[in-house]
């Protein structure tokens, strides 16, 4: 079935510790799999090439469980298609993190009682290189904790000399098809970072304001319009309405006096305007509100700034230099005495949007800005899955894809920072723009001077599936490793990072996508569904359990709640439960190697193996096929499941129990059964590798003397099931279940043998009596055996002998009183649910409750009886 049968490996090795110390075993093994080279990818073979680029952390950051989660299912993928013979290629790096990573070094400066300006733009920048070198890339190490079996070879950084390369020349032709412009618009702006921020950047959450009801103009020709953000009235240019509200029609076109200012303003008719919402009129500052800065565009109306970056009121003598907030409370004061507030100012929760790095309130500002024309960009992301080239997983994903992509609206490049990519455009003295790609030598002479924005993080990001392979250059890399096969990251990003990914491949290689498929997950939360928050608190650092548990055991948990787009929770206890596994397959295999499992010679004839071997292999296959079906869909959770169920209960709790006595015995059929096992350990360590790499290489190399399995070969369904095989070992199963159940009734201990008879004549189970005697725990009958209960089961019968292991009378006395709490349970739901008005008056799950109440005593009355009835007479 594998290859090593056929090798001949060396004689396997049995010393293996007691108890399982991950401490001991993984950081040494990593470092051992990277000293061999097994995780770097040979651009010149002849394999196949598979290509998973890593989502580019930040150089700030550090190893979160959301990153352990994604990493352990990119990893995953990696090792098993290696196993399967792919050049299987894991790129990693990190993103130069614009904001972040400046407001870091600013934080450092600021310790000193310096500022940035203080050490000018050019060694502001070394500094922050500086920073680099000595603090970033802390989660580099975390991976290798982790485990990632990434290309260390190939690792990138967003502001390497060949990423900045193919960041200029994307930009230089971006520019030269007129897809990069400037102009002013509206945008996120942060007054503690003084730049223009992206969406993503943007938090949102709910706050508390106060909604202002403020009178604009004189008696007839006065309307009143509410607002939370009383200080932008100073910057009004029109008050709009709808054009078919006939409270307003007199007003439109006319001009009303604005408050506080000797301005007045025009009404204009715009159908943007909800008549429903409060008054009807809203008040329009296109320099401070998206949606207002589209209303000017539309009646032509002049937008002016009354803030300056800081947030400052810059204009009106009595508000001048104040803060936005102070410049609030201040006009309310002031629109007060002139009795212009209409009503009284109420609470009113609203979103309001924060910086993501500083927590600041987000402030909507007119500015010159670089922005990217997406219609043509966006189309081709959007067309590019309709016709299947780009497949997203799961499907019903794809709406939010095309939701995006289709309204996209254009993208704004610039940031005014200094730590980034700086944007390659050059002023003249008389007005010269001249654009400048990585070939050509910037304008000189007096008067010429370069922007002094750098480009948004995102810009350079969505570059990272060609540009870490060497575009613009024609690289071996690129020709092999591009597209990838993947791009697997949370839905959360969706937005961002995969749309501008989508759109930048598709333009810069010729309508070639960057990856097949878009394999999508939720967001991991705790054990109760709630956002990890620090702020919560609880958030978990991973770092913490991987030192407690084990990384195998963190890995096994984030795969086993892995379900395609769905959130996934996660638990310390889930964590143990999977560090028990872990020392599970480990004390298992110990135990089977001390016991004569071998993968020595071939596997033996089926005609040579008992039923126990023979249904092993069947259900090894089985789980084989459906591993590797689970795997093509993305189906994290239900592959861990299935390998879970086959390794515990299958394998160790079933086959290897029901093997005890073969082994026992010894001779040719423990011979038999220990190639079987073996067999099926080798096979089964194979297909929990990708998930659980450490204890799987440590027990595999163990078992089969091989070299390591991150370059082992993917186990392959052999076709091999045996059906009567199947049906004889669930008789089995069934008559240990049932026996251990009625053991376990009569409150008889796991270790309590008991006198049996048992009547397996004309059933499949006569070669199984030794097995299933020693696994109840039931001595032969003897001259004075008394069967004092007797249970029929899958054609069989077993009579056992209690007298002497229970009291009796006891026992009947307890059943009795169950009995009777379950009869009057049962009467009590029957008379709820046969009272028609209360059926007709309680809620459907109340009804529904008592319904599941009234199936469960009835569950209980019928088991209590058979309990009874199976009990010896007193």
């Amino acid at each position: 079935m594998t290859e090593n049968a056929q090798q001949q490996p060396p004689a396997p090795s049995t010393d293996l510790p007691t108890q399982y110390a991950p401490a001991d075993v993984e950081g040494p093994l990593y470092e051992r799999w990277v000293e061999r080279g097994y995780f770097e990818a040979d651009a010149k073979s002849d394999k196949p090439p598979y290509t998973i680029v890593i989502p580019p952390p930040n150089v700030t950051g550090s190893l979160h469980l959301g990153h352990a989660f994604q990493h352990t299912l990119m990893d995953a993928l990696t090792r098993r298609k290696r196993m399967q013979g792919y050049e299987a290629l894991w790129l990693p790096g990190m993103d130069h993190a614009g904001i972040a990573t400046q407001n870091k070094v600013e934080q450092q400066l600021a310790e000193e009682g310096k500022s940035r300006h203080d050490l000018g733009r050019e060694e502001f920048v070394e500094r922050v290189w500086q920073w680099k070198e000595e603090y970033g890339g802390r989660i580099l190490g975390q991976m290798r904790r982790l485990g990632d079996g990434v290309d260390w070879s190939r690792e990138r950084f967003t502001m390497d000399d060949g990423l900045s390369k193919a960041v200029l020349t994307i930009f230089k032709r971006l520019y030269d098809d007129e897809l990069i412009y400037r102009a002013e618009r509206i945008i996120n702006w942060c007054p503690r970072c003084l730049t223009a921020i992206s969406d993503i950047e943007v938090e949102y959450q709910e706050d508390a304001g106060e909604l202002v009801s403020i009178r604009y103009g004189e008696g007839e020709d006065s309307l009143v319009v509410a607002t939370t953000r009383a200080e932008t009235m100073l910057g009004d240019t029109a008050v709009a309405v709808h054009p078919d509200d006939e409270r307003y029609r007199h007003l439109i076109g006319r001009q009303i006096k604005l408050p506080l200012t000797d301005r007045t303003i025009p009404v204009v008719a715009d159908a943007h305007v909800d008549p429903e919402f409060g008054t009807g009129a809203v008040k329009v500052t296109p320099a401070h509100d998206p949606n207002d800065f589209e209303i000017g565009r539309r009646h032509d109306l002049p937008s002016l700034t009354i803030m300056d970056e800081h947030g400052v009121i810059t204009v009106h003598g009595p508000f001048i230099g104040l803060d936005r907030f102070e410049a609030r409370s201040a006009v309310v004061g002031a629109l007060k005495e002139q009795g212009r507030i209409v009503a009284e100012k109420r609470p009113y929760m609203h979103s309001v949007g924060h910086c993501s790095r500083c927590k600041t309130t987000v402030e909507p500002r007119l500015s010159m800005q670089w922005w990217v024309k997406v219609g043509p960009l966006a189309k081709a992301a959007g067309d590019a899955v309709r016709d299947g080239r780009v497949k997203i997983h799961p499907e019903d994903m794809s709406k939010r894809y095309f939701d995006w992509v289709d309204n996209m609206h254009d993208w704004c490049i610039s940031r005014q920072l200094w730590w980034g990519h700086r944007i390659p455009i050059w002023y003249g003295p008389d007005g010269e723009v001249v654009c400048v790609g990585p070939d050509d030598e910037p304008p000189t002479g007096e008067g010429w001077t370069q922007d002094s924005d750098v480009l948004d993080t995102w810009f350079s990001s969505g570059l990272w599936p060609f540009s870490t392979l060497g575009w613009p250059e024609k690289t071996p890399d690129l020709k092999k490793f591009y597209p990838t096969d993947v791009l697997l990251t949370g839905h959360d990003i969706i937005f961002f990072w995969v749309a501008r990914m989508m759109m930048f491949g598709l333009y810069a290689m010729d309508g070639e996508a960057p990856f097949h498929t878009i394999a999508l997950t939720g967001l991991v939360r705790d054990e109760f569904g709630k956002k990890m928050s620090k702020s919560n608190p609880n958030a978990v650092d991973p770092l913490v359990w991987m030192d407690a548990y084990g990384s195998d055991a963190v890995r096994f948990t984030l795969a086993n709640g892995a379900n395609p787009g769905a959130d996934v929770p996660i638990g310390e206890d889930w964590v143990k439960a999977s560090r028990n596994f872990t020392n599970k397959i480990w004390n298992a295999t110990r135990f089977a190697l001390m016991n004569g499992a071998t993968i020595e010679g071939p596997l033996p004839d089926a005609s040579e193996m008992s039923a126990a071997d023979r249904w092993i292999l069947s259900r090894l296959n089985t789980t084989v096929a459906q591993v590797d079906a689970y795997y093509d869909d993305y189906q994290f959770a239900k592959l861990a499941d299935a390998l879970y169920h086959f390794a515990w209960d299958e394998v160790f709790d079933w086959y290897v129990e029901l093997s005890k006595t073969t082994f026992f015995a010894g001779g040719e059929a423990a011979r038999v059964s220990g190639r079987v096992l073996g067999e099926v350990l080798d096979v089964m360590l194979r297909l929990l590798h990708p998930v659980i790499p450490f204890v799987t290489d440590a027990l595999w190399t163990t078992l089969t003397g091989g070299e390591s399995l991150v370059i082992g070969n993917w186990p392959k369904d052999s076709g091999f099931r045996d059906k009567a095989a199947e049906q004889e070992i669930e008789l089995v199963q069934r008559v240990i279940t049932e026996v251990r159940r009625f053991r376990k009734d009569q409150g008889l201990k796991d270790g309590q043998k008991v006198p049996a008879r048992l009547e397996l004549t004309g059933t499949a189970l006569v070669p199984h009596e030794a097995a299933i005697r020693q696994l109840l725990r039931l001595q032969p009958e003897g001259d004075a055996f008394t069967a004092t209960a007797t249970l029929p089961v899958a054609g069989a019968e077993v009579a056992l002998d209690l007298s002497g292991t229970i009291d009796v009378a006891a026992e009947r006395k307890r059943l009795a009183k169950d009995l009777a709490a379950a009869e009057k349970e049962k009467s009590q739901a029957n008379g709820k649910l046969g009272n028609e008005a209360f059926l007709a008056k309680a809620p459907d799950h109340v009804v529904d409750k008592i319904r599941t109440r009234l199936a469960k005593a009835e569950d209980d009355i019928a088991r209590i009886q058979a309990q009874l009835e199976r009990l010896p007479q007193a």
